[in-house]
């Protein structure tokens, strides 16, 4: 792989402070700025496919609420607590 130098301008105390806090983390701040650059194009390669999910799931969502398939909130809130008072008592049960 070639690497070539990346350089660019910073205020003084900035780089003072990122330099304290990447050896803090037992790491350099060139480490932290190439793992922030790979994050950041991942991201970007990620976030169509998100993108285009997230957006189906909205249409679907629109959709059954345009053909009035909706849970009114208070059963909800019932098939919740439900849901939650039985975890609760897994719990309970394994912890005897």
């Amino acid at each position: 792989m070639n690497e070539v130098t990346f350089t660019f301008r910073v205020d003084e105390t900035l780089k003072e402070e990122f330099a304290a806090a990447a050896k803090k983390h037992d790491r350099t701040g060139a480490q932290l700025l190439r793992d922030f650059m790979r994050e950041f194009v991942q991201g970007l390669k990620v976030t169509p496919e998100h993108d285009a999910w997230f957006r189906r799931q909205v249409q679907i969502g629109v959709a059954s609420a345009n053909a009035d398939r909706l849970v009114p909130a208070v059963d909800v809130t019932a098939r919740f607590a439900a849901r939650r008072a039985a975890t609760r008592r897994r719990l309970e049960e394994s912890d005897q």
